[in-house]
């Protein structure tokens, strides 16, 4: 399969073959059911680093945090 052999719009969901379509769902399944836990105790409604991602975050201030959430 080329890109040029795939078509615009929703008919491009029917050429994906079978098996990559598979991958997909079982890919977002894979992050739905296992990493993107919206756990109880997090620092703010939608925190899902779940104790495990940081990237520097603890180390902003406040304000700093705020205007992240924000974007």
């Amino acid at each position: 399969t080329t890109f040029d052999s795939i078509p615009n719009g929703w008919a491009a969901v029917q050429a994906i073959p079978e098996a990559g379509l598979l991958q997909i769902i079982s890919f977002v399944g894979l992050l739905e059911l296992f990493v993107m836990k919206d756990i109880t105790g997090g620092e703010f409604p939608g925190d899902f680093r779940n104790e495990f991602l940081d990237f520097g975050w603890d180390t902003f201030d406040e304000e700093t945090k705020l205007s992240k959430r924000g974007i």
